[in-house]
């Protein structure tokens, strides 16, 4: 048998190529090295120009060139052939560089198929609305290539784009079917095991002057609360993180006890409001919650230390939805372990001195009045509140008290700690976000990274530990407000913070809804909101043979509609047609049948041979259909007259 050479590539098809291989690859150039981003963009434009000028396309020998120096410069820029970032690097060169050598139909295939792979990579960096909109255009252009590619390409464009939008549109239903009914996985819908380690914005384990003035410069959001009834106070949202009570004369970080002390539960009595809520909190690579102060009911996998914050089993790596109860009016730990009260006495020696002998002219006071007095010196001296304070030399405190009094609520709460641990009073810094805004799109309150906030306990005997918080002494519209009227104008904050105008926070509003919407049903569909969700739809206790046996029903229901809908169905006939084919009929009958082959003229001149006196008639029937049919001009006239010429018909011979 001979082979049957290969199909040749149509003139028309080469821009469909293109284009696919532009939207697939270029988004990349944000994560790709320069050289290679003008490397793809010389590549497709070369192309391009070769295509317009119907030049050939260059010698094999110069694109293995190309490829190898492509590979050799991936090698060395990310140290290895391996791995997410130089695998999708070689995606890219590969995608720009094959249609350097397309001369036949397989060779476009393979870059279509090649573009349907590359558009999987772009979720390894984003998987936002956006991104889905922008692979749901470069989808429809591959498979207009495809469609160009089996003899399409010689049609118009806007032809070619809507047969391609109509498979994807048959193809909608599947996906649903398959996205709501597959059986999901634990763990976030794209991703590589070594995101999981990646550092995250948010709170860190360690806490020194700038490290919170610096996170609230961003406007990202850190976690998104819904509360069941009302929500709390401003002044109340106080959303714990990382408790500090180790101190170096710097920074601040969290004290691991010695494995034999004991940890004792806390103990929590609380009054007052309960607050219901649930969280979906942004990923940040640590173990707390973020739970609002104090929680009293936890979610599944979640313990509450002995420091009060709500720590999971596991790092947050994945964007997480849980549900609390929280109390903001309650006492803890009236009776704490001596080991506790001890580390949040301890303070490094021979640092600040002025600021012991400040605290040592306090001793002789209670615990409460130590306290007083430091908020009455933040309150009523020269303190300012700032996120640009300067920096400070080795006895901080003493600089910061004495000196320079400009700060940001790390100063404060760090100032105030070594104050009252130095006068005798136990006490630690709490690191976490204060306040946050309701968005009234979809109820949420939102809690960015520019509302970090840290604050201090004290320990009372009789009382436990109370919340205090110097930063309102200084600027209480920090707390009651809001980060933008507590700073002047000028200072960093992030523009996304700073909206004045009506139009555009409702805009934000809304786009951050749907985004929420977003991350909560399709980014955050995992095993659990499958449950959810078929437990609604009537599957009390889906298993995989239920959820199996649905998928196949519906998978195959909704083949029997797509197929009824796209099978050809017959036109409805037209008036003329109708007409014409009723006096045909009526002539069958009399002994003249019409064959299917015959036009309207054909089938009058036979008429006239075999039934001469029907032949007028038959004559001015076949004219006026020829004419309403196939002709530039007719009316309703004409088609009187034929549904004339059908009741002219003589009778039939008996």
């Amino acid at each position: 048998m001979s082979r049957q050479p290969p199909r040749a590539l149509e003139h028309g098809a080469v821009p469909w190529l293109l284009t696919g291989a532009l939207a697939t690859a270029g988004p990349h150039a944000e994560h790709l090295p320069p050289w290679l981003s003008l490397l793809v963009a010389s590549s497709l434009l070369w192309r391009a120009w070769l295509w317009q000028q119907r030049r050939p396309l260059p010698p094999r020998w110069s694109l293995a060139l190309l490829v190898m120096a492509g590979v050799a410069g991936i090698a060395w820029q990310f140290h290895s052939l391996f791995g997410k970032e130089s695998g999708v690097a070689m995606l890219v060169l590969f995608m720009a560089l094959k249609p350097m050598e397309t001369h036949h139909q397989r060779d476009a295939l393979v870059i279509v198929m090649l573009g349907y792979f590359l558009l999987l990579t772009h979720y390894f960096y984003s998987q936002s609305i956006p991104t889905g909109l922008w692979l749901l255009v470069a989808t429809t252009l591959l498979t207009g290539a495809l469609i160009g590619l089996h003899g399409g390409g010689a049609q118009p464009v806007m032809t070619i784009a809507r047969q391609a939008a109509l498979l994807l549109l048959q193809a909608l239903p599947f996906m649903c079917i398959l996205y709501l009914l597959f059986p999901r996985v634990t763990g976030p819908l794209w991703g590589l095991p070594e995101e999981s380690r990646a550092s995250l914005s948010g709170l860190s384990e360690q806490m020194s002057p700038g490290s919170i003035s610096h996170l609230i410069q961003s406007g990202a959001i850190a976690f998104r609360s819904h509360f069941a009834g009302e929500t709390p106070d401003k002044a109340d949202l106080y959303w714990r993180g990382p408790v500090f009570d180790s101190y170096d004369g710097v920074t601040w970080r969290t004290a691991t006890p010695p494995a034999r002390l004991p940890r004792p539960a806390p103990v929590i009595e609380a009054s007052g409001t309960a607050y219901a809520y649930t969280s979906i909190l942004e990923a940040h690579n640590q173990r707390w919650l973020l739970a609002l102060d104090v929680a009293t009911s936890l979610p599944p996998e979640s313990s509450l230390a002995p420091t009060l914050e709500v720590l999971a089993r596991e790092p947050l790596r994945v964007r997480t939805r849980m549900s609390f109860v929280s109390a903001v009016d309650y006492h803890a730990n009236r009776i704490e372990a001596p080991a506790i009260l001890q580390q949040a006495l301890a303070l490094p020696a021979r640092i600040n001195p002025r600021t012991r002998a400040l605290a040592s002219s306090w001793q002789s006071l209670p615990a409460e009045k130590i306290a007083a007095a430091a908020l009455s010196m933040f309150r009523q001296e020269d303190f300012h509140y700032t996120l640009r304070p300067p920096l400070l030399g080795a006895d901080a405190v003493d600089e910061f008290l004495f000196v320079t009094r400009r700060g940001f609520c790390e100063h404060y709460a760090s100032a105030f700690v070594f104050l009252m641990r130095a006068a005798g009073v136990p006490a630690r810094v709490v690191a976490g976000y204060q306040g946050g805004e309701i968005n009234p799109v979809d109820g949420y309150l939102t809690v960015r990274q520019s509302d970090a906030h840290a604050w201090s306990e004290i320990w009372l005997a009789g009382k436990g530990w109370v919340r205090i918080d110097p930063t309102a002494a200084v600027a209480p519209s920090r707390i009651e407000q809001g980060i933008v009227a507590a700073l002047p104008e000028g200072e960093p904050l992030p523009g996304i913070v700073r909206l004045d105008a009506t139009w555009l926070r409702q805009l934000r509003n809304r786009w951050e809804a749907a985004n929420n919407s977003w991350n909560q049903w399709v980014l955050g569909y995992n095993p659990q909101r499958q449950r959810e969700l078929l437990s609604r739809a009537g599957l009390s206790d889906p298993d995989w043979q239920s959820m199996t046996a649905t998928l196949a029903i519906l998978c195959g229901l909704a083949l029997l509609i797509i197929t009824w809908w796209t099978l050809p169905r017959r036109r409805r006939a037209d008036p003329a047609q109708r007409a014409w084919q009723r006096y045909c009929t009526q002539l069958a009958r009399r002994g003249v049948g019409r064959a299917a082959w015959e036009g309207p003229l054909a089938f009058a001149r036979r008429v006239a041979r075999e039934r001469p006196d029907l032949a007028a008639l038959t004559s001015e029937a076949a004219g006026c259909y020829a004419q309403l049919r196939y002709g530039r001009h007719g009316g309703e006239d004409l088609l009187e007259q034929l549904q004339q010429c059908v009741r002219r018909l003589p009778p039939q011979r008996s």
